[in-house]
């Protein structure tokens, strides 16, 4: 099982397990198997981030770095999601420019 730090953010927020899996759009449920460091799908990801008031950009801080994927490969990957992130110029409506 791999840890997480959803729980972490949720509480930090005050949120309820119940409120977040409102704003997320996922089942209470599914948020405590989350918490407990089941695994999930990355849509799942995405809705908890942003719930969070997170972005994209800050998964690996909220569900750390998958099993097997070398340190080095992690720290690298992240720095470009970041890159990416910063570059991403959208208009007003959110479509890319």
């Amino acid at each position: 099982m791999a840890s997480n730090r959803v729980r972490l953010y949720r509480e930090g927020l005050m949120l309820s397990k119940a409120e977040l899996a409102r704003r997320a759009g996922l089942s209470a449920l599914t948020i405590d198997r989350v918490e407990a460091g089941r695994p999930c799908r990355l849509n799942t990801q995405r809705r908890i981030l942003a719930a969070l008031g997170l972005r994209v950009a800050d998964k690996g801080s909220v569900f750390g770095v998958p099993q097997g994927v070398p340190s080095s490969f992690a720290s690298t990957l992240e720095v470009s999601v970041k890159a990416f992130s910063s570059t991403d110029s959208r208009n007003s409506t959110g479509r890319l420019q």
